[in-house]
Parts: C-alpha cells; sequence; structure tokens
C-alpha cells in the first residue's frame, strides 16, 4: 500500500513539530488514525470529541506547544465546538483537523453522504480564528503549516482545517515531508509614538494602578517585565481573574485578583492613571459593569477589537511583553515623576480591607477548603478549575505560586477542568490538579476511561453538593426559589472504582490531607467531597 493523504498529514505534524494527537476516529477519518500507526506521533483517545479539544488545550496551556486534534465529520465536529469556544476566548492555540465528507459532496450537494453538513465550516468560523478545507494532499504541508503559525500568532487561538476523506485515502506523489517551516510573526511591538505618551502619563500619574488581564499571564516574559514596571512605578497591581498569577500574590505590590469586590473597583476608578493590559474590561473585570474611570486609562491588548471596546481609552495595539519592555524603556525620557503615593500601601490596604469583609460573612469552611487544598498541592503544580463554587473562589483567593492557573471562565462552559488536566499531565508528564463540581463532573465523568487508559497523572477533586450549587444561590437570590438546579447523580466513589481508579471519599476536615496524599502515588486519582459551598456576598 503506499502513501496517502493520511501520511502527508501525520509527516506534516511531525515535521512540525507535533509529539501528541487527541481525538475520537470517525469513518471518515480513519485515514487520520491508520497513518498514526506508521508515525512516531502518541495518540490520545478520548470519549467525547468537545472533551478530545479541552485535553488539547490543556495540553497546549502547560506545554507552550500547538494542541493537535484530529475528530470526524458533522456531529463529531460540531460536538468539539463548545470547547473550541473557550479555547478562542482564552487564546489557546489549537489546530483542529476534521475530515469531510467526499470532495464530491461540498458546496452545498445533496449526496446524502453518511454526516453531511450543507457548510460545515460555517459552524466552526465563530468560535475559531480562521478554517480552511484541502482539496488535494500536495495543500496539505502548506495548509497545515499557515494554520501552525496562525494558531500560535497573538492573539493565539484555535485554527480549524478539514480534509475530505477520500484526499485522506488516495495514494499520493507527494513526496514526503521531512521538513516544514511555520513563519509565526514576530509579537507586535507599540507605535513608538503610543508607547512614549503611555510612558508620560504614566510618568506624571500620582495615583497609577495597573490592572493585568489575563493577556499578561499568556505572553512570554511579559509577568516578569510586569513587575519591573511596577517596582519602577510603585503602582499597585490587581489582578482580573484570569491575570491571577501575573504577579506574585506575595509581592508587596500585588493587590490582590478580588476584581469582584467593591473595594477593588474602588481602587480601579480612584487611579489617576490606570494601565490595563491584557484584559477586555469584560463583565467580571468591571465588577458587572460597576466600574466607572476618572482618571486616564492606557489599555495595551494584542486583539485590536479589544481596545477601547468598552471604556475611552490609550489604545495600544501590543504584545504584553513587548509593551511593558518598550513602555520601561521610554519611561526615563517621559520627564520626572511627580509626589507618588506608596503602591504597597495602597496594595495592602485593599487586601486587609477585602479580608475584613469576608471574614465579616459565615464563610470560614469555604476560606479553610481553599486554605487545605493550596496547602496539599505542590507549589509547581499546574491547577484546573470548572466553573464551580470552589473554583469562583479561586478566581481571587487561589495563590497559583510557581504553577499554572487554569479556569474556564474564559466562555464559562461547564466540563473543562478535568479533561484539560488530563491533557495537561499526558504533556508535561507530571500530576495535575482539577476541581468540579457534580454538575460539572458529569459533562466529563467517560473521560475516567481515559485518565486510565493513559494513566495520567491527574488528581481529580469532586465536590459534590447535589445540584448546580452557583445557580442554586442565583436563582434564589433572584426569585426566592431555585428551579431545575437539584440533580440526580451517580455514587461517585462507586463510579470511579467501577474504572479502575483509587478513589478516596473526603470530608471538609480530611480533605486536604488526601489530596495532599495523591500526590505520592502514581496514576489518576478521585476524591469526592460532599458539601455544600456559599459564595461570598457581591459588593
Amino acid at each position: 500500500m503506499g502513501r496517502n493523504g493520511g501520511d502527508v498529514t501525520v509527516e506534516s505534524l511531525t515535521a512540525l513539530g507535533a509529539t501528541h494527537v487527541f481525538g475520537i476516529p470517525g469513518q471518515h477519518a480513519l485515514g487520520l488514525f491508520d497513518a498514526i500507526r506508521r508515525s512516531d506521533l502518541s495518540f490520545v483517545s478520548s470519549r467525547v470529541e468537545n472533551n478530545s479539544v479541552f485535553a488539547a488545550d490543556g495540553y497546549a496551556r502547560t506545554t507552550g506547544q500547538v494542541g493537535v486534534v484530529f475528530c470526524s465529520t458533522g456531529p463529531g465536529a460540531l460536538t468539539a465546538l463548545g470547547a473550541l469556544q473557550e479555547a478562542y476566548a482564552a487564546c489557546v492555540p489549537i489546530l483542529m483537523i476534521t475530515s469531510q465528507i467526499p470532495r464530491d459532496g461540498l458546496g452545498g450537494a445533496r449526496k446524502g453522504y453518511l454526516h453531511q453538513l450543507d457548510d460545515q465550516q460555517a459552524s466552526a468560523r465563530n468560535v475559531t480564528k480562521t478554517t480552511a478545507v484541502v482539496r488535494d494532499a500536495a495543500a496539505i504541508p502548506g495548509v497545515l503549516a499557515d494554520a501552525w503559525a496562525t494558531a500560535q500568532e497573538a492573539p493565539a487561538g484555535p485554527v480549524w482545517v478539514e480534509i475530505p476523506q477520500d484526499v485522506l485515502l488516495e495514494n499520493v506523489t507527494v513526496p514526503p515531508v521531512s521538513v516544514l517551516t511555520a513563519a509565526v510573526p514576530a509579537p507586535r511591538r507599540p507605535r513608538p509614538e503610543v508607547a512614549a505618551e503611555a510612558a508620560r502619563l504614566l510618568a506624571a500619574a500620582q495615583r497609577p494602578v495597573i490592572l493585568a488581564g489575563g493577556g499578561v499571564r499568556r505572553s512570554a516574559g511579559a509577568p516578569q517585565a510586569l513587575v519591573a514596571l511596577a517596582e519602577s512605578l510603585d503602582a499597585p497591581v490587581v489582578s482580573t481573574s484570569g491575570g491571577n498569577g501575573s504577579i506574585p500574590l506575595a509581592h508587596p505590590l500585588s493587590a490582590g485578583a478580588w476584581i469582584e469586590d467593591r473595594f477593588t473597583t474602588d481602587v480601579l476608578d480612584d487611579a489617576d492613571v490606570l494601565f490595563a493590559i491584557g484584559t477586555s474590561f469584560g463583565e467580571v473585570t468591571s465588577n458587572y459593569g460597576t466600574f466607572a474611570p476618572r482618571g486616564r486609562v492606557i489599555q495595551v491588548d494584542a486583539e485590536a477589537r479589544v481596545l477601547g471596546s468598552n471604556h475611552d481609552v490609550l489604545g495600544v495595539h501590543a504584545d504584553a511583553a513587548a509593551a511593558l519592555t518598550d513602555l520601561a524603556a521610554a519611561l526615563p525620557v517621559a520627564g520626572e515623576p511627580g509626589p507618588r503615593r506608596s503602591g504597597a500601601r495602597v496594595a495592602q490596604e485593599l487586601r486587609t480591607r477585602v479580608q475584613a469583609r469576608l471574614d465579616a460573612q459565615d464563610l470560614a469552611a469555604e476560606q479553610r477548603l481553599l486554605a487545605d487544598l493550596r496547602a496539599a498541592v505542590p507549589d509547581d503544580t499546574d491547577t484546573f478549575w470548572d466553573m464551580t463554587i470552589a473554583a469562583y473562589w479561586a478566581w481571587s483567593a487561589w495563590d497559583p505560586r510557581s504553577g499554572g492557573f487554569h479556569t474556564g471562565q474564559a466562555s464559562g462552559g461547564l466540563g473543562p477542568a478535568f479533561p484539560s488536566a488530563i491533557g495537561a499531565a499526558v504533556g508535561t508528564g507530571r500530576r495535575t490538579f482539577a476541581v468540579t463540581g457534580d454538575g460539572g463532573a458529569m459533562y466529563s465523568i467517560a473521560e475516567l476511561a481515559t485518565a486510565r487508559q493513559h494513566d495520567a497523572e491527574v488528581t481529580w477533586l469532586i465536590i459534590d453538593d447535589g445540584g448546580y450549587g452557583i445557580l442554586r444561590e442565583y436563582m434564589t437570590g433572584a426569585f426566592g426559589a431555585a428551579t431545575a438546579t437539584e440533580l440526580a447523580r451517580p455514587d461517585f466513589v462507586l463510579l470511579a472504582e467501577a474504572f479502575g481508579i483509587p478513589v478516596h471519599a473526603a470530608t471538609l476536615e480530611t480533605v486536604g490531607e488526601i489530596v495532599a496524599g495523591t500526590f505520592t502515588t502514581s496514576g489518576p486519582a478521585v476524591v469526592v467531597l460532599p458539601t455544600v459551598l456559599r459564595m461570598f456576598a457581591p459588593s
């Protein structure tokens, strides 16, 4: 049997530097999967296509590589879209390679092929940077190289490539692909005159504040450059939920990440110059629309559409690390700074006021849980948090230390934590930690099989409160009663045992010790904590 389009695809990926592929086989995609057998690529077999993308997402976030997904046409491709929305919103580089029906059915012709859609690309365009269809095997290397570069170009994100079944299966005369270069553009630098104006405003500021978003954490070298700029300005740094970890929590200028707190919003409002980098001032960051800046706002982002989308700003279209570096270089010639308050004092006072507000509420159990988990999990662990009450706390209360802090908060869908943690564990070879509620756990429960099959080093904490806990709180607060939030669910301990995975039942008193113990073991582990947590009061 000669080489075919599937071989050209796998050769191209290998030449680009891919080592792992996530996905699920399908009828139209068999040529892709058969080619893996003749390659050095490692295949990670998920159980649901959406979770394949989440796994590739976690792999990409923790390894810095492009996450590659193979899936089949129609239902398989459409099932992946929810996870692609998270990757798109969170700027995670994913290369989604999906099969297609044979070429003679493309363009809307009703051939009656299995899985046929009128326009499969149309479904993907809302959650990807680009889409493409390959109609000849000779084009596969170039199309994949372009997609590989596009996925990584800031702002990074998922790209979508379709390869019809007959292209994958046909014998080819294309020479084997051994060298393939993807030209990723250099990070965008700010225009010099814009950098100079931003530096002038910052140098003259008496009450400067820095707001660090997720774009800082995604930009190589940006966290270190952020700390250097903050120190040169003596400016407190507030982190968004996505930006938590941009500056070490223990740094004197860290004002924390309590972005949903009125005291934090007041500090942002009061800045005479607010330097916002890598954030769009979205719903959560703006404390649900209550943020109203009284001073000048400088907004830096690699995504042009973000600039000025919510406030009047001096827009700086640039990569975070490049902007921070250029601004630091421009400060010495921007003028002598005037009298300026102590940024460390502002940061400390803010954190003290926030903690006092929390302590005035009946939230000792929630604060203890986060503290016990932080003590249990090694400092350098990549942690993954689903959309559950514990995660809503973690957005602000978790100290990432030297580990990665990853949430599903960008798009807000349920289910990403566990499959993402599996992908990260496979990619890094290190134990990861995932936290999910019982409702979110059912979105990814099938991936217990994936964790067992691949012996993924992942600890999965399921917090079982009997329903959609945060929606229960929202509805009770708004309407006095909750509807459709209570759930029948399995015995998670017995279920994990059925997959052959070590499982531990925990209480609030023992969960920290149990989680810590899983980090001395190998392979997957599940911890089940039955408890009802509460959110802190809105302010």
